[in-house]
């Protein structure tokens, strides 16, 4: 890959992050029930919330395994293992997600919710996250195995040279 590809796409991975990570925090203040509330009171009495930003955790590590993938394929070492670690990280952090989506959906259905109340977008929202985090736990998967043969081809060869 070219040099410039590589920083354009590591470029894309901070944005994602820091965006992310600023939507996270401003987020809270645009909600109805904290008009009047003082940061305390949104970031300390909310549980949910604070489920969030522990769920928030995986995303951002897997976030950090893809820009050091990118290093690895800057730097000529895709074929590593540290590589095939990373693609690992990231499928684990992808299921961590859809575990914490699923979990944080179940908590909307038998807690939270009451019988009058429309969930539909909530729900909808939780879905597109489990599919999109299946996705990427799926290629991740798929590209470590393949690059994992890979080395294990790379260091047959080096042995028998």
């Amino acid at each position: 890959m070219k040099k410039s590809s590589i920083l354009f796409l590591q470029g894309v991975i901070i944005l994602i992050g820091i965006v992310s990570f600023v939507l996270m925090l401003w987020e809270p203040h645009l909600e109805g029930r904290n008009v009047n509330a003082t940061l305390f009171e949104i970031y300390f009495n909310d549980p949910f919330l604070a489920y969030a930003y522990a769920a928030s955790i995986a995303f951002f590590v897997a976030l950090y395994q893809a820009f050091k993938l990118l290093g690895y394929a800057d730097k000529n070492k895709i074929f590593s293992q540290s590589a095939v670690k990373s693609l690992r990280n990231i499928k684990y952090c992808a299921l961590i997600l859809v575990a914490f989506v699923i979990g944080a959906e179940g908590y909307l259905f038998l807690v939270v919710r009451k019988v009058e109340e429309d969930i539909a977008g909530g729900v909808m929202m939780g879905l597109v996250m489990v599919f999109v985090s299946v996705v990427v736990a799926t290629a991740a998967a798929v590209f470590e195995k393949l690059l994992q043969s890979a080395v294990d081809m790379k260091s047959e060869n080096e042995l028998t040279i």
